[in-house]
């Protein structure tokens, strides 16, 4: 099965499981060259990807009965060995997997403690709000879109943690070979 060799990294990783298409998105722009990268491009680029999966029965797709987020878990059929990975760039034709340089692996780390650090405070601003409500009822509907986008932005900072953490330890495994 032919997979953009970005996102083969990251959906082979054995602990990314259980992913939503915005996380998996997330951490293909995050790990992505291209910073200027169209995140509209990038959003129907991945989803385009997972159909392929999905069409492959590699993965299974559920919504969840209240929020309505639909996740995507990976099948006993899923076969990492079975992807062949495609290169955007059409200079490089080799069709293994290279992954991160211990330059690059720096870069991954320092990255991964700026997400947490974020995350940290995010979390932070969420109990803030939530506290506020406690105190103040009758501020409620003027605090809940901001709970809710502070949520959202924990879940996004999740995301990213996670896509940068599967990375580092496939290249540490590989190092180890």
């Amino acid at each position: 099965m032919k997979l953009n060799r970005l996102l083969g990294q990251i959906i082979s990783a054995p602990n990314f499981d259980h992913f939503s298409a915005v996380e998996l998105r997330a951490a293909y722009i995050t790990l992505h060259p291209d910073k200027n990268l169209d995140p509209s491009f990038a959003r129907r680029f991945v989803y385009a990807e997972i159909v392929k999966l999905l069409n492959k029965r590699w993965l299974r797709k559920t919504v969840s009965k209240k929020k309505e987020i639909a996740t995507f878990i990976k099948t006993e059929l899923f076969n990492v060995n079975a992807i062949t990975c495609e290169e955007t760039n059409k200079e490089n034709t080799d069709d293994t997997v290279h992954l991160p340089s211990k330059n690059i692996q720096k870069i991954l780390l320092e990255r991964l403690n700026q997400y947490k650090s974020e995350l940290l405070i995010s979390y932070g601003e969420s109990g803030e709000y939530k506290q506020l409500f406690n105190e103040f009822p009758n501020l409620h509907e003027l605090l809940q879109p901001q709970y809710n986008t502070a949520r959202e932005h924990n879940s996004r900072l999740l995301g990213k943690i996670k896509a940068v953490e599967n990375l580092i330890n496939e290249n540490k495994k590989i190092e180890k070979e």
